[in-house]
């Protein structure tokens, strides 16, 4: 058995039979996700490439949104490759997540020798770590209850005129439901009134992306109804994701839900706007809405969030974005 370390690089590796293990760090945040994207880059660039590739996630404690994303990357490139990739010595915490994101059904995870006294049932509820004070406030998930329980109570009020609307100028369903990924990246489904017509996700290949980056956005989508302006215009027709908020899934305020083909579009870097859960408004909606088109800008709104984050400024957002809903110029399309 052989050590190596990759020209300046901090992930030990170790060959033994033409099969390499990479040795995980304490803690795989961001900073070290981008350095082991580097690593998976050295290794794969190799000849000849190893027949089978470890990762021993013996010392891994803690691992926030970058780090599922860097293994996502490095899965991927393995495939590419047609190398295998095995998954070792998992500790509580990143099975958790694991589970959690639905990693461990594609993954290839050896059992830990460690930690017998532990179910795999058990990680999400005991061990999902605190990627951002936000996540396990729990003033802010009765705020997110309490607020998400008057605005069902608002939801159902509107709900006669509202579909009435919807049905008279496009007959088809009354909801929208899509998946999108919530806080690290696990994958849930949006509730919303339909604003668009009924087979808009099959014309979304005729419509052009004005944003640039990994996400869609068009100002002028043929594919919006005009009863579907109004509802985005006022926000009307995000009511139904109070749902979504109640059920945990989601937060009045936090970052944009991604889709998931957005996400896979994603670097490293920007898995960081998943450390918190999506909200319902927050710094994009507030100071970006229409105006923003680039991706850039949506990941540098998201991470002042996290900065910035209180329960006061949360309120705050709260109240620009009722503000903005009044004025027609600013409105989401």
């Amino acid at each position: 058995m052989m050590t190596t370390h990759p020209p300046n690089l901090q992930f030990p590796t170790m060959s033994e039979k033409g099969c390499l293990t990479i040795q995980m760090p304490e803690r795989l945040t961001v900073l070290e996700s981008i350095q082991f994207k580097e690593t998976c880059h050295h290794i794969l660039n190799q000849s000849p490439l190893p027949p089978q590739i470890r990762l021993n996630f013996s010392q891994t404690q803690f691992m926030d949104s970058s780090g599922v994303g860097v293994i996502v990357h490095h899965y991927k490139a393995s495939q590419e490759k047609n190398i295998p990739l095995i998954i070792d010595e998992v500790r509580p915490p990143v099975m958790a997540i694991l589970e959690m994101t639905g990693l461990a059904d594609i993954l290839t995870i050896s059992p830990p020798n460690f930690a017998d006294s532990f179910q795999v049932t058990d990680y999400p509820t005991c061990h999902l770590p605190e990627t951002h004070p936000s996540v396990k406030s729990k003033l802010k998930r009765w705020f997110d209850i309490l607020g998400s329980l008057v605005g069902l109570g608002i939801t159902a009020i509107l709900l006669v005129p509202i579909a009435l609307a919807i049905k008279l100028e496009s007959p088809g369903p009354l909801f929208f439901s899509q998946v999108r990924c919530g806080w690290l990246g696990k994958r849930f489904r949006i509730i919303k009134f339909r604003s668009m017509c009924i087979n808009a996700e099959a014309l979304k290949h005729t419509v052009a992306n004005e944003a640039e980056g990994a996400f869609f956005k068009n100002q002028q989508d043929p594919r919006i109804t005009k009863v579907g302006r109004f509802l985005r215009r006022t926000s009307l027709d995000e009511l139904p994701q109070f749902l979504n908020v109640l059920r945990g899934e989601m937060s009045l305020v936090g970052t944009r839900p991604p889709t998931p083909d957005e996400v896979e579009r994603y670097d490293v870097p920007q898995w960081q706007r998943l450390n918190v859960k999506p909200g319902m408004t927050g710094e994009w909606q507030v100071y970006g809405r229409s105006q923003v088109r680039n991706f850039e800008e949506v990941i540098q709104l998201d991470l002042r969030y996290q900065e910035n984050w209180s329960l006061m400024y949360d309120l705050r957002l709260i109240l620009k974005t009722i503000l903005i809903i009044f004025n027609k110029n600013s409105g989401a399309v």
